[in-house]
């Protein structure tokens, strides 16, 4: 019996993508990347001329598929998504590419995931905007040539280190989007909140904007949390201090620190005395993976200072001891190294 699908998360869905800003005027941050981007849009629009392929870098939720739809927007094409991942042959490239119109968008998110043999397809696809695929196996083997419309490769990666130099190499611009300052944050805030019809003032945008970690899409996730608090508890009206109950429930203190974040330095300081001790005996200790601590937990508390990494394992620092309201030991309150 076939099961109906869920209708629940359609409204996140309806709420992610509202609050995406459709064009550069109304994107927030990354000031630099903007202006670059900007720059390379009025140059292709002059000319007459497709945009460069680009690569945008950086941690998760900070901007990188809403950057790419801006770039459709800005030089008026169209834009085709997809993900390494689901890349999974070259009959998938050539399905997504032969759809593709002179000057079109091919946004690849997780690219540093492609498979080694899609990159080297991929290559000619860039540089000479032709591919070649090979049919049938053995002697049957044959290799037809198709060619393609002059088309922009808009690539997003959370592990810039993980791609290809020859791969790399092919995009003209690369470009690496950073944390975002709380005040940015708070303009985000602001913004989406309007978009939700949401009376929020800059007070109660700052207490969400503190505790994101430096991050959109975290703060719209909060900012939705807080938004659905207000609703039930306070008829709607949110306040500094009705925010600051609302994340208090979520256990997200005032820098950002989360009940996993939390687990993580009580275990390494009372556990393991501080450390060093290795990732996976960490991840065992607190029963979460070893991955999800890398790439979630503690790229935050390394930049908060809260622990480093060294060639032993990682280790508390004395931040990590006050937060806990403990007293750190000798020679645990140095500022992180960078490793």
């Amino acid at each position: 019996m076939k099961t109906a699908p869920s209708e629940t998360p359609l409204p996140d869905k309806a709420f992610d993508v509202s609050l995406r800003p459709p064009a550069f005027s109304e994107f927030q941050g990354q000031e630099k990347v903007r202006a670059r981007l900007e720059l390379m849009v009025s140059a292709a629009k002059g000319r007459g001329d497709t945009l460069e392929h680009i690569l945008l870098c950086g941690p998760p939720g900070l901007g990188k598929t809403t950057l790419a739809h801006i770039l459709s927007n800005a030089m008026g094409v169209n834009i085709r998504n997809t993900s390494g991942p689901m890349i999974e042959k070259a009959g998938d490239l050539a399905g997504l590419l032969t759809t593709l119109d002179r000057g079109d968008i091919l946004f690849i998110d997780e690219i540093h995931r492609l498979q080694p043999a899609i990159e080297e397809y991929l290559y000619p696809a860039m540089e000479d905007f032709r591919l070649d695929i090979i049919i049938d196996q053995g002697p049957n083997a044959r290799s037809v040539r198709l060619n393609l419309p002059k088309f922009t490769l808009v690539g997003a990666t959370t592990r810039a280190g993980m791609l290809s130099a020859p791969l790399r190499s092919r995009f003209g611009m690369v470009s690496r989007l950073d944390y975002y300052p709380a005040d940015e944050l708070a303009s985000i805030v602001l913004r989406s909140a309007g978009l939700l019809d949401l009376q929020l003032d800059h007070p109660s945008a700052m207490e969400i904007a503190t505790r994101s970690r430096g991050t959109p899409r975290i703060a719209n996730n909060l900012l939705r949390w807080v938004r659905d608090y207000a609703q039930v508890r306070a008829k709607g009206i949110v306040t500094p201090e009705l925010a600051n109950a609302a994340l208090t429930m979520l256990e997200i203190d005032r820098d950002g620190i989360d009940e996993m974040d939390r687990r993580i330095l009580e275990t390494l300081i009372h556990k393991f005395g501080g450390g060093p001790v290795g990732i996976q005996s960490l991840a065992v200790a607190v029963g979460e993976e070893g991955g999800t601590l890398e790439e979630v937990h503690e790229p935050f508390l390394i930049m908060q200072g809260y622990l480093k990494r060294t060639p032993q394992g990682r280790v508390a620092l004395g931040k990590a001891y006050f937060k806990l309201g403990l007293t750190p030991p000798a020679g645990r309150s140095e500022q992180p190294e960078l490793f």
